[in-house]
């Protein structure tokens, strides 16, 4: 394959010089990862790599290798080589599907989780990592997140197009079911859709989710104390660690704001701009998607569910959240279990604090297993 031409760098040594392919990529990894030296058999996740920064990496590799991959690819080829591998191949477009096999193989049922506001489901990589390799994992992502369509506008549209994929790996119930933020209020439409359609739901667990339709909207000075909250969460999420685990931390949050900057910058630039600037297409894609994202959750009006809700908490809320009316007991026709972790908001889904919602959500499947007779 030929690739377009890009400014040259300080190559690692371990990257073989013979493979421009992989030379490329190593380019394109240390200007996005801001790392002056990298491996071919580094992994991107331990080079500090998230959702964010790998929407810009595909981005990337789209504009330089002229093949369009999906963001999941970075499971299956989280390092220069395997990526390599896949573009000498030239993977084609239409790949791309809203389930991504995050871990196939396993035992125990396999457990569904739907995508957050960002649209991707690689937040969910060291959760299936802690559920260890017996524990089948996939995830729903967001139709659009490539740039190729507009993404969904509505919670029940979005709902109806996961129904139906996960229904393709797993024809009937029980189902487990789960989603971080935003992705437990599709998790909350998608089990109301299987049980509407005969199927059972053996578990629905909401990570840190909220009924949206009940958060009043947030004055200038609420979003300014919101921000002053979210300061003090991540100060006491910090001083929980030990000193390894406190650097360690420090890096992800820089790498975090660094990552975040191309939504802030796209959602920006769509704001004055009515057409899309070719420049910055990734900026744009994520900010029409955290945006559209954003205002399905508050469109929607989640109705009662027949079934049990597992609530995962953090031991703290924002005050603009932390209403009764926002919680689940009132919709959950078969009760709601509330299991609150060892961590402040945004903090359970990132190392070394998932370990607990790991922990926490295997005996939550345990005990669905044993009341469903799942396996």
């Amino acid at each position: 394959m030929k690739a377009e031409p890009i400014p040259d760098s300080t190559i690692s040594h371990s990257i073989a010089p013979e493979d421009d392919t992989a030379r490329q990529l190593a380019v394109i990894w240390q200007q996005l990862l801001g790392i002056d030296s990298i491996g071919f058999d580094q992994n991107y996740f331990d080079l500090g790599g998230d959702s964010s920064v790998a929407v810009q990496l595909f981005a990337q590799i789209d504009r330089v290798f002229k093949v369009k991959l999906p963001l999941a690819t970075l499971f299956d080829a989280p390092t220069i080589s395997e990526l390599a591998h896949i573009l000498h191949h030239e993977a084609p477009a239409s790949g791309w599907s809203p389930l991504v096999a995050i871990q196939i193989a396993g035992s125990r049922p396999p457990i569904f989780c739907m995508h957050g506001a960002g649209g991707n489901i690689l937040i969910y990589r060291d959760l299936a990592r802690r559920l260890g390799p017996d524990q089948p994992f996939y995830g729903l992502q967001c139709p659009g997140l490539d740039g190729s369509r507009p993404p969904l506008t509505r919670i029940e549209d979005m709902a109806a197009l996961y129904v139906e994929e996960i229904r393709k790996t797993q024809p009937h119930g029980p189902y487990f079911l789960g989603g971080y933020c935003m992705g437990g209020t599709v998790a909350f439409e998608v089990a109301q859709q299987l049980q509407s359609q005969g199927e059972r739901v053996a578990l629905l667990a909401l990570f840190d989710t909220m009924d949206w339709s009940k958060i009043p909207p947030a004055s200038i000075w609420a979003k300014s104390y919101q921000a002053i909250e979210r300061i003090g969460f991540h100060a006491a999420n910090f001083f929980r660690l030990d000193h390894e685990g406190k650097v360690q931390f420090l890096k992800e949050k820089a790498q975090a704001f660094r990552a975040r900057v191309p939504v802030w910058r796209g959602m920006l630039i769509s704001g004055f701009h009515n057409r899309p600037r070719p420049d910055l297409p990734e900026s744009l894609v994520l900010a029409k998607v955290w945006r559209t994202n954003d205002r399905a959750c508050g469109n929607y009006v989640p109705q009662p569910y027949a079934g049990t809700v597992t609530d995962f908490r953090p031991l703290k809320q924002y005050r603009l959240l932390d209403t009764p009316d926002a919680k689940w007991d009132k919709l959950a026709k078969g009760g709601q279990q509330t299991v609150v972790l060892p961590t402040y908001p945004a903090g359970m889904l990132v190392e070394p604090f998932v370990k607990y919602l790991a922990a926490e959500l295997e005996k939550s499947i345990d005990d669905a297993i044993r009341r469903y007779g799942a396996n």
